[in-house]
């Protein structure tokens, strides 16, 4: 955990009422005397916060690495992640009295299964802290003056020796997600890299998945643009009305929304090699070979999927399976094993959980997260070019990369 913050800032301004934010301001206000003053454009702060994990929190992974994150430099990332590792965001949260589960794959959720017993428990540190919370005003401008820095809003302002930007990214609009960030950044001399959807739902050409919706499967997965491989992973995917979605489908979205056109993505069905799955198929039709080839896939996978991957194998669904040659078994094994959607891209920054992107972290110090243009001006959370993938993972860059900035250098 953080020592205690550099005392020789007297009032602190954190822009923005997050994960980062929230961390930010409670980690400044450690120094006694300190006036920490949170803003917050929305009318309440932790909007976003409260839809994380499906409104269940997940609120850190404890196998969460640095060596996990993305951005142009993510090594950047490395000393925030370290110094706070998920283990001290459990102790951090425990400290405040909420308790928490850990589930097999590493996954934090509160025990109450949901996210306003965090944000509740973060209220409760703020208050402890004696932080001053604005909010339901964005913020339009921040002047440097003198050593310091005027922060407009509305037709209020406030002097603040230091101020932290933890606004957010562009993901999820109707959440909070929003561009002020990256435009207060810029008016003091920042400049930030392409931004893209990420953690979002892959969309692609095909009829399929149309068919297909709803349909949840264990699936090994494959984004290809001609014979390079782009990215790989395994786990749950869900079919949806456009495409996929899913925690697995979610981890790939990024290389999809950075990786251009031509995109092919390549599902496993069923956890066989083709070989094995053609013997497998064979057994079944020694067994049943009086039921229709539209069952073929009866008992391994849903009914509607186990139809579907038949068809674009392009076997017969009404002839009993005894007549299915072995060379439409094999591309029904084959079709299972690679079951290829040509991907059209994903659903944009209002569906996505996460902006890839964001401003350079080259103008900023890594061991501080404080400006190298702007003397006393701090960023962290989403709206620093890092980003991870699902799974707790971008949450605990918030805390990590908000308990950084709000030491304000020390």
């Amino acid at each position: 955990m953080y020592p205690s913050p550099n005392s020789s800032y007297h009032t602190v301004a954190v822009i923005g009422g997050g994960a980062s934010g929230i961390m930010a301001a409670v980690t400044a206000a450690m120094e006694p005397g300190r006036h920490v003053v949170l803003l917050e454009r929305q009318q309440r702060i932790g909007r976003k916060l409260l839809a994380t994990g499906n409104g269940r929190c997940n609120l850190t992974n404890i196998l969460a690495v640095p060596e996990d994150y993305y951005g142009d430099d993510a090594a950047f990332a490395r000393t925030a992640l370290s110094l706070f590792t998920p283990h001290d965001t459990l102790r951090f949260f425990s400290d405040l009295g909420l308790l928490t589960v850990t589930e097999a794959d590493g996954r934090v959720y509160p025990l109450s299964d949901s996210s306003n017993s965090v944000l509740d428990v973060l209220r409760f540190a703020l208050a402890r802290a004696g932080v001053e919370q604005i909010c339901g005003t964005p913020v339009d401008a921040i002047v440097p003056v003198g050593s310091g820095f005027r922060v407009q809003y509305g037709e209020a302002s406030l002097d603040a020796d230091a101020v932290i930007l933890a606004c957010g990214g562009a993901a999820g609009s109707k959440l909070g997600g929003v561009m002020d960030g990256y435009r207060l950044g810029k008016a003091l001399g920042h400049r930030r890299t392409s931004l893209y959807p990420s953690l979002t739902r892959i969309v692609t050409d095909s009829d399929y998945p149309r068919s297909l919706k709803g349909i949840r499967v264990q699936a090994g997965l494959r984004l290809t643009r001609g014979e390079a491989l782009l990215s790989e992973g395994r786990g749950e995917i869900q079919f949806t009305e456009k495409g996929v979605s899913g925690p697995a489908g979610f981890n790939l979205s990024r290389a999809v929304s950075t990786g251009g056109a031509g995109l092919v993505l390549h599902l496993a069905l069923l956890p066989y090699q083709c070989g094995d799955l053609m013997e497998l198929l064979l057994r079944r039709v020694q067994k049943f070979p009086e039921i229709e080839a539209s069952e073929l896939f009866t008992g391994m996978l849903h009914n509607r999927l186990g139809r579907v991957l038949v068809k674009a194998a392009g076997l017969p669904l009404a002839v009993p399976l005894s007549e299915l040659s072995p060379q439409q078994l094999l591309r029904a094994s084959s079709v299972c094993a690679d079951f290829a959607l040509p991907v059209t891209g994903v659903e944009g920054f209002e569906a996505a959980q996460v902006t890839a992107g964001g401003l350079q972290t080259s103008q900023f110090d890594r061991l501080s997260l404080e400006s190298r243009l702007v003397p006393g001006l701090f960023a962290c959370g989403e709206l620093l070019d890092i980003d991870g993938p699902c799974g707790g993972y971008n949450l605990q860059w918030a805390w990590a990369s908000g308990a950084l900035a709000g030491r304000l250098g020390q």
